[in-house]
Order: structure tokens, then C-alpha cells, then sequence
């Protein structure tokens, strides 16, 4: 397909299964994107559930310049010590125009790459971010809130927001595919509309 949009996925050890599944499955089945796994390296990497991915490559931009989007995945490796350092990858993708998004520690990733410096934001909360990153450029634009945040063409959301990331990341990557994105958000939203 002509118009097919390609997004890359960075995985890093103990990434957080739960939290890119929405935003993948979502993209390929429901809006034709083309997804690709990416890890520091290409190394296989083991999600907190213990399942093993085998990327499809690395987290190389000269690997990487097909991607029209690419959402960081958290773990908490981003908030250790020596975290991977992929902030060539997201300015790449920025500097084209391209979608830039992280979940919970990947707002590390995205905070160490300065794509905060001039967006509204958010994460797991602002002394959490603060406490891994302090005085990162732009933090005063974070929004303290429990959904996914998008400014321009950035997105974040904390770890307990993968719904809400992944309509707020397809609707920046496909803004002319509004009713498809309120199909979307109805179908999940219907889970907690009857919850006690």
C-alpha cells in the first residue's frame, strides 16, 4: 500500500509487555501501518512477563529512515544508571516531521532527547520524572495528569495510560482518520463504562 505509514517500536530489557499492545495491534489491523521492533543494537531483548522479542533491527537511524513514527516502550532500565541512549533515532524522526512518542519510563528517553523542551508533556508524575531526570529541558511544560498528552507531533503518557497513548499517537500519525479514531475510542472506552 502507497500511503502505508511505518512505525518503529523501542524495546530496552524488562520492557513493559502491557504497554505498546494497544498501539501496534491498533496500527497494523485498523489503519495499515507497518510496524517494526526496535532494540539498542538489535539484541533480543525478555519483557517483565519473561517473553523474548527478536527485534527486526536496531535502534540505528541509518537503519531507521523509513519511520514516519517511533514510540518508546518503558522499562525500567530507562530510569537506571547507564539507560540506552537513542536520542539520534527520535531527533531523526522529529527533524522529518515524524510522530515521536514514550509510555511511562520511555518519557525518560524522549526527556533526554529534548523533545520536552518546547511540548506539553506528561509521565508518571512530575516529581517521578523529575526525580530520574531533574532540570530536563522543558520541564515546566509537564501537564500532571492520567492520560496521554500530545503536543505537535509529541506524545506521552504515563505507564498507566496505554489506551488513551495509543488513540492520542494514531490520531497525531492519521489526523484525517477521525472517524475511524472515534470508532476506536468507543470500542476501548466500553470497558469502563460499566465498571464498578
Amino acid at each position: 500500500m502507497p500511503d502505508q505509514k511505518t512505525i518503529g517500536f523501542v524495546f530496552i530489557e524488562g520492557f513493559a509487555d502491557w504497554e505498546y499492545g494497544l498501539l501496534a495491534a491498533s496500527a497494523v489491523e485498523w489503519f495499515g501501518a507497518r510496524a517494526v521492533s526496535l532494540t539498542p543494537g538489535g539484541r533480543p531483548v525478555t519483557g517483565i512477563s519473561g517473553f523474548r522479542l527478536a527485534p527486526d533491527r536496531s535502534a540505528g537511524i541509518d537503519e531507521n529512515a523509513d519511520l514516519d513514527a517511533v514510540a518508546v516502550i518503558g522499562s525500567d532500565q530507562w530510569a537506571g544508571k547507564t539507560p540506552p541512549d537513542v536520542a539520534q533515532l527520535l531527533n531523526a524522526v522529529a527533524t522529518r516531521g515524524g510522530v515521536v512518542g514514550g509510555i511511562c519510563a520511555g518519557t525518560l528517553a524522549l526527556a533526554r532527547a529534548g523533545m520536552f523542551e518546547q511540548a506539553k508533556h506528561t509521565s508518571n508524575g512530575r516529581d517521578w520524572i523529575n526525580g530520574h531526570e531533574a532540570g530536563y529541558a522543558g520541564d515546566g511544560n509537564y501537564l500532571d495528569v492520567p492520560h496521554a498528552v500530545t503536543d505537535g507531533k509529541i506524545v506521552s503518557a504515563p505507564g498507566s495510560a496505554p489506551g488513551t497513548f495509543a488513540l492520542a499517537f494514531l490520531k497525531t500519525l492519521y489526523p484525517e482518520r477521525g472517524v475511524d479514531l472515534a470508532r476506536m475510542r468507543t470500542l476501548f472506552a466500553k470497558e469502563y463504562a460499566e465498571a464498578s
